[in-house]
């Protein structure tokens, strides 16, 4: 991969191998999220996707998660014309807008811990479905 493509490539021309790299692996858009129908916003519940292991912050079954899932989003460009679901500090939400990617992003570190040491992962502050707990009852404001 060429170095910083990100600030010279198009989200549209970027290989499979390059857009995949662009998720930080914090796992934030895969939490039970709403919108305020009076504002718009988006607020977040700490109930994570059955898919998603909240050790690794990864999907347990990424090729076939919309399959499983009908409510996941399977992030595209076409999806980020409006990409205000995402929180403000991922990178497809962030170049899409013409933002710089944060400075603890594992493209620019090289290593993937420093999502998880920037406070930016729910690894270790999400809970699965599995607990039973409503998603509405469990809302948070860590993420934005």
């Amino acid at each position: 991969m060429s170095e910083r493509f990100w600030e010279t490539t198009p989200l549209t021309a970027m290989t499979a191998e390059q857009w995949d790299s662009l998720c930080d692996g914090c796992a934030k858009c895969c939490l039970e999220k709403f919108e305020d129908e009076d504002t718009g916003q988006i607020v977040y519940s700490r109930v994570a996707c059955a898919l998603l292991d909240l050790d690794t912050c990864r999907c347990r079954d990424y090729p076939n998660r919309a399959r499983q899932m009908p409510d996941c989003i399977t992030l595209v460009p076409e999806v980020l014309k409006k990409p205000a679901w995402l929180p403000e500090t991922c990178a497809y939400r962030l170049l899409t807008e013409g933002k710089p990617l944060p400075d603890w992003h594992p493209l620019l570190t090289g290593d993937p811990d420093t999502v998880v040491e920037a406070g930016q992962s729910i690894q270790g502050r999400a809970i699965g479905p599995e607990s039973g707990e409503n998603p509405l009852m469990n809302l948070i404001d860590w993420i934005r």
